[in-house]
């Protein structure tokens, strides 16, 4: 957080030494600035959201990649505001400093600014990605389509270099602003060509990933084991997810993330996947032998960021995959939570209750309807704590669907549950 409020600083700092006191007179530069301000602003945002876009290993460890949800969330709505703020800023600007209308302003600006049409172009991009993000929208998107419009961001990234660096007055001038900007575009595309695309290349080289076999666990589940060389040098993890891209006619062109529903080990990787669409039904067709490209493993839904000695997991519906996973990592004393409707909906019912009697855990089934008097009561302040009375001294892990996560967390701040000790795997990407 520190360091984006530093850097974000020092990008409006090369126009603040540009532009000395007093040099701003009248309504024309003022909007002229204000335009250079938002488009530094927005040039910056842009640079961080392809960052976080990027995958790389490092920055989803240091930040997780649940808070890197909350901030891509963020940060989209504050740049599809700042670039349109910009282009209108400018060129109501310009027309004031001209004395001319603000539609002559723009045609002088298409038809004689170096790059300007594709920066026109960027913009039109940006505020589409923007309207399909909005959640009301996003939720009626298959998710390969919510995917590669979101690669449209590239496309700005590409767009808006040119106009940043050929019409950007305080870029022109070269020094420390042009070296600056340079460095963090260079960074960042560095970022985006290792996570991207060097990282997965080599891990895909030096695993040679294949399906093993594919076990149905109920009737909407099913599990796909995936085998490869030299698994026991994969740096993954319990909790964490991969990209999965199942190289076979109809799936090899998308590629989805599924979390390890058991700890990796030197022989498979298991993944659990609910069928919810045509991708996913595909997937139950899989043959051992299958080829499979993957990316990861991402994400820090781990044992190893817990900062109390005891743990309590909560899951619902196909979150219990990652938690029945990290089950495997965690201490005795373990305490697990998980929510269904009915006993026919548990999945791993077998492996929980021998984990429990190897970890010596706890596990509880909480089975009923949403408004049933148990489940209710459970999570409810008083409930929670009569089951586990000693929730504030635990790490929290909670995955499953939004209603349960949000349920939960609530529960948990009023039992003052430090923020720290609470960590989330949501069904979001």
């Amino acid at each position: 957080m520190i360091l984006f409020w530093f850097a974000l600083a020092a990008s409006v700092e090369v126009w603040w030494l540009g532009n000395p006191s007093g040099s701003i007179t009248g309504a024309g530069p003022a909007l002229i600035a204000a335009g250079q301000i938002t488009g530094l602003v927005g040039g910056f945002v842009l640079l961080v959201q392809v960052l976080m876009m990027s995958r790389v290993a490092w920055l989803e460890q240091w930040v997780g990649a649940h808070d890197l949800l909350i901030w891509h969330r963020s940060l989209g709505g504050v740049l599809v505001i700042l670039i349109p703020a910009h282009a209108v800023l400018t060129i109501f600007g310009y027309a004031a400093a001209a004395n001319v209308s603000a539609g002559r302003e723009t045609w002088t600006m298409l038809t004689t600014y170096e790059d300007m049409i594709s920066a026109f172009v960027a913009t039109g991009v940006l505020v589409a990605i923007g309207a399909l993000s909005i959640r009301a929208i996003r939720r009626r998107m298959p998710y390969e389509l919510w995917y590669y419009v979101h690669l449209a961001t590239y496309l700005v990234l590409l767009l808006g270099y040119g106009h940043q660096f050929a019409d950007g007055t305080d870029l022109l001038r070269g020094g420390f602003a042009r070296w600056y900007w340079t460095s963090l575009y260079v960074f960042v595309v560095v970022c985006l060509i290792w996570g991207r695309v060097l990282e997965p290349l080599w891990l895909n080289l030096r695993h040679r990933f294949r399906v093993v076999a594919v076990v149905g666990e109920a009737p909407d589940m099913v599990s796909i084991y995936v085998g490869g060389r030299r698994l026991d040098k994969l740096e993954a993890q319990a909790g964490q997810y991969f990209r999965w891209r199942f190289l076979t006619r109809g799936n090899w062109w998308q590629a989805h993330p599924f979390s390890l529903s058991a700890a990796p080990n030197s022989d498979w990787l298991r993944l659990t996947v609910k069928i919810v669409g045509d991708h996913t039904r595909g997937l139950q067709r899989l043959k051992p032998g299958d080829r499979v490209y993957a990316e990861g493993p991402s994400g820090a839904f781990t044992a190893d960021r817990r900062v109390r000695p005891g743990a309590l997991l909560i899951a619902g519906g196909s979150g219990i995959a990652p938690i029945r996973a990290l089950l495997e990592d965690l201490p005795a004393g373990t305490v697990v939570l998980y929510r269904a409707t009915s006993a026919d909906d548990l999945v791993f019912r077998d492996e929980l209750d021998s984990l429990a009697v190897e970890k010596r855990a706890q596990v509880w089934y909480v089975l009923g309807g949403r408004d049933d008097p148990a489940p209710r009561h459970l999570f409810t302040p008083t409930g929670m704590r009569e089951l586990v009375p000693d929730v504030r001294r635990r790490d929290v892990y909670l995955c499953g669907p939004n209603g349960l996560i949000s349920m939960s967390v609530k529960v948990l701040r009023r039992l003052r549950v430090p923020k720290r000790q609470i960590h989330l795997d949501p069904f979001e990407f």
